[in-house]
């Protein structure tokens, strides 16, 4: 057996090849790594020699040539194939180890030139890539030093690898093909060469998504689904949740709970955030999770039963007790009790998911586990847009009526704006001392959203004097303000940029509320 060897990232490969050769596996390779073998005293072979060329243009060509892919893509029980490569004297190549020029590394750089670019874009790695993983069935393709040890250990078992883990290195082999390419063409295909910039949105978009499950059913039991991830995973993002405990999430489970985890992981302080079709029902702030649960629970507990819970804190045995009083779907936190587990063991069918919370200090949004774009599909296309990851302080806020907002008020506001961003439009939500009273959503009318927000706290017996509100648009006439105002609030937070702006203000001083202006709006579809 033969084993040809040329990577990029050198981690773990002389390991592999001092194996190989004490399985009497004959080495073949090229450049640099070649160099590191014959430096480790191992005898390798230089694929130069093999083929009678030397590596030429820089390094560009140098396995371009039929006695390398000759002996990867003969196939063994093809008498003609073996028969063609006696004739001509090439051996066989039975274990392919590649990775490739690290492209996706260099044009992450701050600062990388498009000939930085070019210069990282491999090609006779692929194509060895390719030979081999079509020839699977002879030829074992790693392209992933975390597969190293599997082929060891089976080599050393079996003196082969298994036809089963030769298909997956297959498998494994095109899928980093085809992510390899397919960075190259986001990169070259944003790339405007008159600027020497990158737009932020390719010529062509190209997904790159690795599925984690399938799923029962979709949205409804007649449709399929899968759940998938990306390529590279935000920390703190909902795919990389541990599941503790419960059933099998639902394609409306996982819609649910991105919905509650990425709005409750917006708030520094403890929250709770508890969501139903999608919708943030209950949300709060206080000085434990305990607190925030109790608070948020108490805005709409006829809608929190069944709901998706979601805390920024550990579960202590205390919040788990009062939590396990309802029936709960999804229950999401950074960390749980040793105790807190004990008291949901008795509720087996509650998902019990456990994520770490991003780092907020990152400097990226996928640092801070939030995705950079967001995608919804329509008819045979894709929307492509910025995510909605702004964040408002109070020196973003113009105070545009005559009565000044206490800085309770401001802090209220500001957290009313933040639940706001997480509500289907048309929004709005009352708030009073860090906690949700009551959230008006997905309303064809504004007016509509501000009367079932006002009705809902009538029904979880909350009354709404002196609360804050938040519209997540402006208010296009004045009925919407003088429903909000009528239902007991003494402050409003609004994008404004209506042409009957005067005209709302004008409607606030007359009622004696103070409103502030952001200059933003979070439209929510």
């Amino acid at each position: 057996m033969n084993a040809l060897i040329s990577v990029s990232d050198k981690a773990g490969v002389l390991e592999l090849a001092r194996a190989l050769h004490e399985l009497g596996i004959g080495l073949l390779s090229t450049g640099g790594t070649a160099k590191l073998l014959a430096d480790s005293d191992l005898p390798v072979t230089e694929v130069a020699t093999v083929t009678g060329f030397p590596e030429m243009l820089d390094g560009r060509v140098k396995t371009l040539h039929p006695k390398v892919h000759g002996g990867l893509l003969a196939r063994r029980d093809m008498p003609e194939h073996m028969a063609a490569l006696a004739t001509h004297g090439i051996a066989t190549i039975d274990l392919l180890v590649v990775n490739l020029y690290p492209f996706e590394a260099t044009v992450a750089k701050a600062g990388c030139t498009l000939e930085d670019a070019i210069e990282n874009i491999d090609i006779g790695g692929p194509a060895m890539v390719r030979s081999a993983a079509k020839n699977w069935k002879d030829v074992a393709v790693l392209t992933d030093a975390n597969q190293y040890d599997t082929v060891i250990a089976e080599l050393k078992a079996h003196g082969a690898v298994s036809t089963k883990t030769k298909f997956a290195l297959s498998v494994a082999a095109f899928n980093r093909i085809s992510n390899y390419d397919a960075a190259i063409s986001d990169y070259l295909s944003a790339f405007d060469l008159e600027t020497g910039m990158l737009s932020t949105f390719p010529g062509q978009s190209n997904g790159r998504f690795v599925k984690l499950q399938d799923l029962r059913y979709g949205e409804n039991p007649h449709q399929a689904a899968a759940f998938y991830r990306d390529l590279h995973p935000a920390p703190g993002s909902l795919v990389t949740a541990k599941q503790l405990q419960g059933k099998e999430l639902s394609y409306n489970n996982i819609a649910d709970a991105d919905a509650a985890w990425e709005c409750v992981k917006s708030f520094d302080d403890a929250a709770c955030v508890i969501v139903k079709h999608a919708n943030p029902c209950g949300v709060a702030l206080a000085a434990d999770a305990a607190g925030a649960y109790k608070k948020a629970f108490q805005t709409d507990p006829t809608s929190a039963f069944g709901g998706i819970i979601a805390l920024n804190r550990e579960v202590d045995e205390n919040t788990a007790q009062a939590i396990s009083q309802q029936f709960v779907e999804v229950l999401m936190a950074p960390a749980y009790s040793e105790a807190a587990l004990a008291v949901f063991k008795a509720k087996a069918n509650v998902r019990v998911l456990q994520i770490d919370l991003p780092d907020v200090a990152g400097d990226t949004a996928w640092a801070r586990g939030r995705n950079a774009q967001d995608v919804k599909r329509v008819g045979s296309g894709l929307l492509i847009q910025t995510a909605d990851n702004h964040e408002l302080t109070v020196a973003d806020l113009k105070v545009v009526t005559k009565v000044q907002p206490t800085q309770q008020q401001l802090e209220d506001l500001l957290f009313a704006w933040k639940v706001a961003t997480y509500v289907k439009s048309n929004a709005i939500v009352f708030c009073k001392d860090g906690m949700t009273m009551g959230v008006g959503a997905g309303q064809m009318s504004r007016l509509d959203s501000a009367r079932i927000a006002s009705i809902k706290a009538g029904h979880a017996e909350l009354t709404l004097s002196g609360t804050v509100v938040a519209s997540d648009a402006f208010f296009p006439f004045r009925d919407g303000l003088d429903v909000v105002v009528d239902a007991g609030a003494t402050a409003v937070i609004q994008p404004g940029g209506s042409m009957r702006d005067q005209e709302v203000i004008d409607a606030a001083d007359e009622r004696g509320v103070a409103m502030v202006f952001t200059g933003v709006r979070h439209f929510r579809h």
